[in-house]
């Protein structure tokens, strides 16, 4: 007999909310019509086998359990049928939520800030993104840490009562406070660098690519540069901004960076921590969106990632330009109808040769005008 020396992949069961559902302000505040087809990407990323998934669809979140009563019943009848191993909500969970569904469910249950922040904990490969990826866990950890002790707490009070939980608790909120505060120290460090290497290179005209993950802004890159980045048909394959040099004319060169994809609802610790990295969207002299063109919900993509973009600018004025990629997997007629809505735009596909010669002839105008322009 042959056995497979493979570790069983989890089986989750995905729960997202049906189109029209408004999420409170604590799990969002916005309306969510999105499916979950996309946590169904990040659950793959993140290893688990997607053994189903079901939707919510009412007008409020219940503050107990996230679902209806009715619905955590057919949850956790469709959890025991398909075997799953753990259960995977598309939206913010409070401590007291997950506490309450993991009683329930009796299965491993995680929203989806902890879903990406586990991506980025497995994809860091430099010291900084580890760095910057235990930071934003840390400080998604602490106000959970009640919900991991639990089980040593004592219900009784007064004098004589304190439980080991309690004092166990209490220990790994400072441990976690303290270690919060030296990372935050060190990146500190991390951006002060940054600085000092931004100044000695500021009479050089700066590139960076932004978009949605899976947009293929690496393969644009490689394309371009040769740089050899990481290329994944994965959400989040490359975390590290890359940086190469470009010779543009006689004389003049250009740097172009590679930054991590955005995603929707992108966890706010992790927009935080990687300021550092994302410092080259705050110092570019022009951001080069990149956008996957055959994508159902491309605008919906591309208002995520202006979103983040204005958060991480603070109000700073950068010349743009749009590139509309993978229009090979386009018609023609649907590639026209993005030309006459997107005229300013570069339409192309990262892996044409002649095309990816064109976009790198884009760049260069535009860090010509720069150079021309009367300082």
């Amino acid at each position: 007999m042959v056995y497979s020396t493979e570790p069983r992949r989890e089986r989750a069961i995905l729960v997202g909310l049906a189109p029209g559902t408004i999420l409170s302000a604590g799990n969002g505040g916005a309306p969510d019509g999105a499916s979950v087809e996309e946590l169904g990407l990040l659950a793959q990323t993140a290893g688990c086998e997607v053994a189903g998934h079901i939707r919510q669809a009412r007008g409020s979140i219940h503050p107990a359990t996230f679902v209806s009563k009715g619905k955590l019943e057919e949850l956790k009848a469709v959890v025991a049928a398909r075997e799953a191993d753990l259960v995977i909500f598309d939206a913010d969970l409070s401590p007291a939520q997950m506490r309450n569904l993991e009683r329930t469910l009796e299965r491993k249950v995680i929203d989806r800030t902890e879903l990406i922040l586990d991506i980025f904990a497995t994809r860091a490969r430099t010291r900084e993104a580890q760095v910057q990826v235990e930071l934003a866990q840390l400080q998604y950890l602490l106000p959970r840490l009640t919900r991991m002790w639990g089980h040593l707490e004592r219900q009784e009070g007064g004098i004589g009562t304190r439980g080991p939980g309690e004092k166990q608790l209490e220990v790994d909120r400072r441990i976690v406070r303290e270690r919060i505060s030296m990372l935050k120290r060190r990146l500190g460090e991390i951006e002060s660098e940054r600085r000092t290497r931004t100044r000695r290179r500021q009479r050089v005209f700066r590139a960076t690519l932004i978009g949605y993950t899976n947009a293929g802004k690496s393969t644009l890159f490689n394309a371009v540069t040769r740089a050899g980045v990481l290329e994944e048909d994965k959400l989040f394959a490359t975390l590290d901004t890359t940086t190469r040099r470009l010779g543009y004319e006689a004389g003049r060169a250009l740097l172009l960076s590679d930054t991590v994809g955005f995603i929707r609802k992108l966890p706010h610790h992790l927009v935080a921590s990687f300021r550092a990295t994302l410092g080259e969207v705050r110092e570019a002299d022009l951001l080069v969106h990149v956008v996957d063109a055959a994508h159902p919900s491309m605008r919906q993509q591309m208002a995520t990632v202006d979103e983040v973009t204005e958060e991480l600018l603070e109000g700073r004025a950068v010349t743009r330009l749009l590139v509309l990629n993978k229009t090979d997997l386009l018609t023609e007629e649907q590639a026209l109808g993005l030309r006459a809505e997107f005229p300013g735009a570069l339409l192309m596909s990262a892996r044409d040769r002649e095309q990816a010669r064109g976009f790198r002839n884009a760049i260069a105008s535009a860090a010509l005008e720069t150079a021309d322009q009367p300082s």
